[in-house]
């Protein structure tokens, strides 16, 4: 076990990363984070930050010179820095997961490897590539970047199979995935955690809406059949196991309307839809990853109350730069207000959320749900934008 009070090496300064130190630093740890941004919401929080580009050597020389352990909060660390660290010093997750995440063409394939269901898929790979898939394919689709997209960036919906080239040359004719859109009842994730010795605590599923391809809420619990939810626990389970995970993995799914569970993609570091355990649950997900990663006893992953996660982004920030009005959220007593410490807000930013907790013992989220939506459209109305 790494106990306190050992230096934990961050890869990512961002508010995953910012929940992270919290959680360590309570514990009697001390936190280093490297990361390029001089604001980074982990650096303000860090003992140190090592303000360098994720391929700096003399960073990463000296993060795997003090740190007993280093871990990540975002996947896209440089193939040969994460490489070269897990030759120097304890790096978990190691490579092989990031690499995999990093890459739906190899994600995909890994997956249906491991004898997980997925959407139809495609690799495209250039023009005569995409023009090829064209006479078998059925529309509407979706055209991915098989590397970087997240929150919506570098997709393109296709209806028709004269819009795939045009697709393709839109995203910069850089490999892709061709993904065929399914008959979608919901969309769920699952959270786990994993230790060194292959032990396993999976959270609570959550039920996500995303809007523009950005997560805009999470309920839980989720509105599926007990036995569709450990099917998705089994399954994100059988994925940590066949990367040999050290972490927390989130695993997103697609519930078709036949009740049918296909993996979206995979994400190796604590998720956005799992900020609802910060406050809803009996270990949050970053305390999870610090005990996974340390070797520490993985803690009990309890609902406490139904819970709805609405995340705030910057398009809810006023044009002038003030704060919100928070009023009527603080109002709440069952509303918990997060906010990442980002210097400026714009469109489509994270910039913080919102937990709000229903009564022990209700059996939905369905009332904590009504009142999200309901203080979303109040901060939207205050920032003059409408509510979506």
């Amino acid at each position: 076990m790494i106990l306190p009070p050992a230096i934990l090496g961050l890869l990512g300064g961002g508010q995953l990363g910012r929940y992270f130190a919290i959680s360590a630093r309570t514990m009697g740890y001390r936190v280093w984070v490297l990361d390029p941004d001089p604001d980074s919401p982990a650096g303000q929080l860090a003992d140190r930050h090592l303000c360098a580009g994720f391929d700096d050597r003399d960073a990463l020389g000296e993060l795997a010179a003090h740190a007993a352990v280093i871990t990540c909060e975002f996947e896209n660390v440089p193939a040969a820095s994460a490489e070269w660290l897990a030759r120097h010093a304890l790096l978990r997750p190691d490579p092989r997961a990031l690499a995999v995440a990093q890459d739906r063409i190899v994600e995909k394939r890994f997956l249906e490897a491991a004898g997980v269901a997925l959407a139809p898929w495609l690799p495209i790979d250039g023009v005569d590539a995409a023009k090829a898939a064209l006479p078998d394919w059925k529309f509407p689709a979706i055209l991915k970047t098989a590397r970087l997209g997240y929150d919506g960036k570098g997709q393109q919906a296709v209806t028709a199979p004269d819009g795939v080239v045009r697709a393709f040359r839109q995203l910069g004719e850089v490999p892709c995935v061709l993904e065929q859109k399914v008959d979608l009842e919901r969309e769920v994730s699952v959270v786990l955690a994993r230790d060194p010795h292959g032990r396993c605590r999976s959270f609570p599923v959550a039920e996500n809406v995303h809007r523009g391809g950005i997560l805009h809420l999470s309920r839980v619990p989720a509105r599926i059949p007990e036995p569709v939810e450990a099917q998705a626990e089994a399954i994100a389970q059988r994925i940590a196991e066949q990367l040999d995970y050290c972490g927390v993995l989130a695993v997103e799914f697609f519930v078709t309307g036949a009740g049918e569970l296909l993996v979206n993609e995979i994400a190796p570091r604590p998720h956005n839809s799992g900020h609802y355990t910060l406050d809803a649950v009996t270990v949050s997900q970053f305390e999870q990853q610090l005990r996974a990663v340390c070797g520490l006893a993985l803690a009990p992953a309890e609902l406490i109350a139904p819970v709805a996660m609405l995340n705030l982004l910057g398009d809810l920030w006023p044009s002038d730069g003030r704060l919100p009005d928070f009023s009527r959220v603080l109002e709440q007593g069952r509303a918990r207000l997060h906010l990442y410490g980002k210097p400026g807000a714009r469109p489509g930013r994270k910039m913080g959320h919102l937990n709000l907790l229903g009564p022990p013992g209700e059996p939905d989220a369905a009332q904590v749900v009504r009142l999200a939506e309901s203080l979303a459209a109040d901060l939207a109305a205050g920032a003059g934008r409408g509510s979506g």
